[in-house]
């Protein structure tokens, strides 16, 4: 049975592929609707790249719904200087068409307590690729939905690995560091994949020519905005190709067996300072604190490209 999910997301690249990937993957992944919050840039933008990339996918009627705009304590910060100042750029320069189609009149956060609440008990998973503004609202006004979900998916964090927002931040959690010590305390069953093993998971040339040339009717425009979203990271970090970053929660649902990790105690910093959005995780349990999440550590990189190109080539 497929696994019904709520796709809570910032798109970026990154988050478009993501969704792609949800969508192409309907034995696996029943795709309820996309909630957007603020993150890679603006929250009216990162609307408009969710209806582009549902235009993309020929799915206009999956239902996207507006979050919220802004951290909860904090001032915003966005990253135009990887994704551009669409938040979707492309190589050569054409961005994606925009649909027709209007975003839901609902508020993301109400959609996300409506639908929880709707369905039977643990049977609606949250994903989340962007910051948890979205979903922490959601917990602090509705705190039964916890104990209903099946579990809480999420692309962030930094554990052994470094920041990269910051030397010590990963940027979906130092954007709102307040709401992802909330969802990480609130005890729901929570998966994570944090930079450890994203930063396995690399767009490297070979990759990038195999989404444009093997990946069906959407290849070729994939294969553009992936193509902007690496020179980032490789004029940065000197990598061949950027991270593929939020595609792995989708990837995990389908095909767990790709990825490996521990369960783990997690903590957030939330004071202000150099570890403002900080994770840590007790990997050894040198602490009394029982594990509150399942840390990816590692994962297959070849199964995981494998696995976006054949389900891409299905849109």
């Amino acid at each position: 049975m497929a696994t019904k999910i709520i796709l809570d997301c910032d798109p970026g690249h990154d988050d478009a592929v993501a969704i792609l990937l949800a969508l192409a993957s309907p034995d696996e992944i029943d795709l309820l609707g996309l909630t957007v919050v603020g993150g890679n840039v603006g929250l009216q933008s990162t609307v408009t790249n969710a209806l582009r990339t549902t235009l993309l996918a020929n799915r206009e009627e999956l239902p996207v719904y507006a979050g919220c705009p802004r951290p909860i304590m904090q001032p915003m910060v966005t990253a135009e200087h990887v994704h551009g100042d669409s938040g979707l750029d492309t190589a050569s320069g054409e961005l994606l068409a925009v649909p027709q189609t209007k975003v839901q009149t609902a508020h993301a956060v109400n959609m996300i307590i409506d639908t929880v609440r709707s369905h039977e008990p643990e049977t609606v998973t949250l994903v989340a690729t962007g910051p948890l503004t979205n979903i922490a609202t959601a917990i602090a006004m509705a705190p039964d939905i916890v104990e209903r979900l099946q579990q809480i998916v999420i692309m962030g964090g930094a554990f052994h690995e470094p920041g990269n927002i910051t030397p010590a931040a990963e940027f979906n959690i130092y954007v709102d560091p307040h709401a992802a010590r909330s969802v990480f305390e609130c005890g729901a069953n929570i998966v994570v994949f944090g930079l450890d093993v994203t930063h396995q998971m690399l767009i490297s040339s070979a990759r990038l020519e195999a989404i444009k040339n093997h990946a069906g009717r959407v290849g070729k425009a994939v294969a553009d905005f992936l193509d902007f979203f690496n020179q980032y990271d490789m004029s940065k970090y000197g990598w061949d190709g950027a991270p593929l970053h939020d595609p792995c929660t989708i990837a995990w649902l389908i095909e767990p067996e790709i990825f490996n990790g521990r369960d783990m105690a997690v903590t957030v910093d939330s004071n202000d300072g150099p570890n403002l959005g900080r994770t840590v995780a007790d990997w050894y349990q040198v602490t009394d604190r029982k594990p509150n999440a399942k840390v990816m550590t590692g994962g297959d990189s070849d199964r995981l490209f494998s696995l976006v190109v054949e389900r891409l080539s299905q849109l």
